[in-house]
């Protein structure tokens, strides 16, 4: 499918324009179900990058002018714009990337981000406190911080959108967004929505492109916070080119995240959670995904036999059927890349394959990016495969004998983004959620990414917060105001 004439360019959106001849070539945007070109999009160098700086510093100042209630309400004609298009941006999403459409949550959230914080814009910010020995009135505000860079990565423009636009939205900021080249689509549609609900053109720009634009916009002087979600080695370049102008950086980054499951789990329902959370959704592309399964000896064998039960039965197929749980990885490359490290974790002994590890090739999906999904068993947590973001279809089982081998298993990694516990027992559960060094713990479900809750990462798995208040207040700074009094 074509979601436009694959020759010409689909342009990148800076204020009310949609610029299709850039300072750089387009890109050929492949789709990963077929191998083939769906669409060419326009790409942004640091020419365009300065041009949507300018139109969101201008929209930024109309917009602050704006009442509260005003922007509150402009926010919530947004959501309504894409609730009325959910359909249309799931389409979207699934032609960037290849999920399936059956995973349409991405567009879901967007809508209630939008909502949730639209709730923020009208309600107390700052505070007032006293000074000692003094009668004067000292406030502390919150404040934007003008125009904010938001960088995406390719298997979730809709979910950054959701996760970071919005509240960049409410607190005041406008937004230079940058969507990966690989998966645009989705992302510049949003952009058209957010002038269709009336948002002044320029408060939110979609620019994608590629390292050379992403490098151009963190470095520009003109963008006072940059918020980044992706891989570990892109956030420190990131972070070395935001050095020279002091910007203020915020990382969303990657995880290697553990799944445990104790001997009193129900294990049939802990082998359904635990595929979907693992090697079927986003075919494991996720940084939430539960690539580490820890299992208790006691069960290993049982659990084993019915996850890969579920696994080998998920329909893989036409990512477009609302009937397909399980489609293509982003790219040849890609495939090539965990078709290798499968292979290195089987050669070195590191784990026994249990279930897939090839390409499929049968005919309605030879062209796509296919990878059969990947169960290892009985894994070394002291493996690459165990240590390093596979990024793919490829899980590990792992036993452990007790409680205390199960936590030092699942801390035993630079990452702590997510952690899963499956168990009936209450006790159990709060106790390892406090001794589990990951930003989010989910019990008996996988993860349920919410506006009320606050997102991020331990060590490696990045800094600050999405979602909640937390997530506001990663796009305001702080200003104290004291006035003297007699």
């Amino acid at each position: 499918m074509m979601v436009a004439d694959p020759v010409t360019p689909i342009g990148l959106l800076i204020g009310t324009d949609r610029l299709t001849r850039t300072s750089l070539a387009p890109h050929p945007h492949i789709y990963p179900a077929t191998g083939a070109p769906n669409a060419t999009v326009a790409l942004a160098g640091a020419d365009e990058v300065g041009m949507a700086v300018s139109a969101a510093r201008e929209a930024q100042r109309e917009w602050i002018t704006l009442g509260v209630g005003q922007r509150r309400d402009k926010l919530i004609d947004l959501a309504d714009v894409v609730r009325e298009h959910l359909g249309e941006l799931a389409e979207l999403n699934t032609l960037d990337y290849g999920v399936p459409i059956s995973y349409a949550g991405n567009a879901v959230m967007l809508d209630q981000f939008l909502r949730h914080f639209a709730g923020y814009v009208d309600k107390p910010h700052g505070s007032s406190t006293p000074v000692s020995g003094s009668s004067d009135v000292n406030l502390i505000e919150r404040e934007p911080f003008g125009a904010v860079g938001v960088i995406a990565p390719w298997n979730g423009s809709l979910v950054v959108a959701a996760s970071c636009v919005a509240p960049a939205l409410a607190a005041g900021n406008a937004v230079v967004f940058k969507p990966s080249e690989l998966a645009p689509l989705a992302a510049l549609r949003f952009g058209e929505l957010c002038l269709e609900a009336g948002l002044p053109p320029g408060l939110v720009n979609i620019l994608p492109a590629a390292a050379e634009g992403g490098d151009a916009l963190v470095r520009h002087a003109g963008i006072a916070k940059i918020h980044f979600t992706g891989g570990g080695h892109t956030a420190r370049a990131i972070l070395r080119a935001a050095a020279d102008n002091l910007t203020p950086v915020v990382t969303e980054l990657g995880g290697k995240s553990a799944n445990i499951i104790f001997d009193d789990a129900d294990l049939d329902i802990a082998a359904v959670r635990s595929a979907h959370q693992g090697p079927l959704m986003q075919s494991g592309q996720s940084c939430a995904c539960a690539s580490r399964i820890l299992v208790h000896e006691a069960v290993y064998e049982a659990f084993t036999e019915r996850f890969i039960d579920v696994v080998e039965s998920a329909r893989i197929g036409d990512p477009l059927d609302p009937a397909t749980v399980f489609g293509p990885v982003i790219s040849a490359a890609a495939l090539d890349r965990i078709v290798g490290v499968v292979g290195e974790a089987v050669d070195s002994g590191s784990g026994d394959l249990l279930a897939g590890g090839r390409r499929l090739t049968e005919d309605s999906l030879a062209a796509g990016y296919y990878l059969e999904p990947t169960v290892l068993g009985n894994v070394d947590n002291t493996s690459p495969l165990a240590q390093t973001e596979t990024f793919g279809p490829v899980v590990s089982l792992i036993p452990f004998a007790d409680d205390d081998g199960a936590v030092r298993i699942a801390n035993d990694t630079p990452y702590g983004l997510n952690a899963f516990v499956h168990t009936r027992d209450l006790t159990r559960a709060h106790t390892v959620a406090r001794r589990l060094q990951s930003g989010s713990v989910w019990i008996n479900q996988g993860s349920r990414i919410s506006p009320q809750g606050p997102y991020g990462g331990y060590k490696q798995s990045g800094s600050g917060r999405t979602g909640g208040l937390e997530g506001l207040r990663e796009f305001q700074q702080v200003k104290n105001i004291r006035i003297g009094i007699g």
